[in-house]
């Protein structure tokens, strides 16, 4: 039986690059990890080991470590937009680029007995890392149209009361107690879906976006009073959606961090909601997608592809 070849991409992946902006004793870190994939014509690398129409890997990884100078990195967003919009339009073969971006946050520290304008304080050079989240954009371009889905991933939040879970299906097998107080936590991996697909209009300011993002969603989950962790889900997204007009889509994947009371009976001792044992797996896992009315969805339902 014949044979055709199918999709295909190649890219370099990963590329660690840390861009420091020295204003004078103030600096500013942006820490990416950038992956490249590349499509277009690419058949004769695969039917004959022709590299005619290939660019090299090693190309790519050093485009990303020139563009971090050329151009700064503003934003992942915008970063991820001049390295797509490189290789669509140097490249004949190339047809669609798509760049995936990791981006790792830092604050400043404040040394003690720091004086202001010395350098050394809050502003100036050096950081510790944060652990809350890790910021995460998708750029994909095929020449004409543009389509950006930006993101977040391993955002860990807690609600220690105003959750219930109760009134659900009960068969043979369900042990479950409902319980009317809960301690509601989730490790957070959402992706939102931008409207912005051409430069015929103004992009999205990429940082202030970001950041309100994710003050909603936050503001959402701390003040939904959980019925269930879908309702909490739904209240997150509609909010975005809601506040947010560059976004059309928004999508969660949110595993219930599943905090059990624990019995101190045989202690002797009684457990009023105050001593839980947290359970890393099995977990529940609630994914969903919320949509601006009258928009189509088109961020995949498996996010560990996106």
């Amino acid at each position: 039986m014949p044979t055709i070849l199918g999709q295909n991409q190649y890219g370099k992946a990963e590329n660690r690059v840390v861009r420091i902006t020295r204003d004078g004793a103030t600096h500013h870190i942006k820490d990416l990890n950038v992956s490249v994939a590349l499509s277009g014509d690419m058949d004769e690398v695969h039917y004959s080991g022709s590299n005619a129409h290939v660019l090299p890997t090693d190309t790519t990884k050093n485009t990303v470590y020139a563009f971090a100078k050329k151009y700064g990195i503003e934003s992942a967003e915008q970063f991820g937009i001049h390295l797509a919009r490189h290789f669509v339009t140097s490249q004949e073969p190339i047809h669609r680029a798509r760049i995936r971006v990791e981006e790792y946050a830092w604050e400043r520290i404040e040394a003690a007995g720091a004086k202001a304008g010395d350098g050394a304080g809050e502003g100036g050079h050096s950081f510790v890392r944060k652990g809350q989240e890790t910021r995460l954009t998708q750029i994909a371009y095929d020449g004409e149209r543009w389509e950006v889905i930006s993101g977040l991933k391993d955002l860990t939040v807690l609600n220690s009361t105003d959750s219930e879970f109760r009134g659900y299906v009960k068969d043979a097998y369900t042990t479950l107690e409902e319980t009317r107080d809960r301690v509601l936590a989730t490790s957070v991996s959402g992706r939102w879906r931008f409207n912005w697909t051409g430069d015929d209009r103004p992009m999205p300011d990429w940082e202030e976006s970001y950041t309100q993002v994710r003050k909603h969603l936050l503001q959402a989950f701390a003040e939904t009073y959980s019925l269930s962790l879908q309702q909490t889900m739904y209240e997150m997204g509609a909010r975005i959606i809601d506040r947010r007009d560059e976004i059309d889509e928004v999508r969660f994947s949110l595993p219930n961090s599943h905090h059990f009371l624990v019995d101190l009976e045989p202690f002797g001792l009684s457990n009023d909601n105050e001593v839980y044992v947290a359970a890393d797996r099995p977990y529940g896992l609630i994914e969903a997608t919320v949509l601006r009315d009258g928009r189509e969805p088109r961020i995949p339902a498996d996010l560990t592809n996106l």
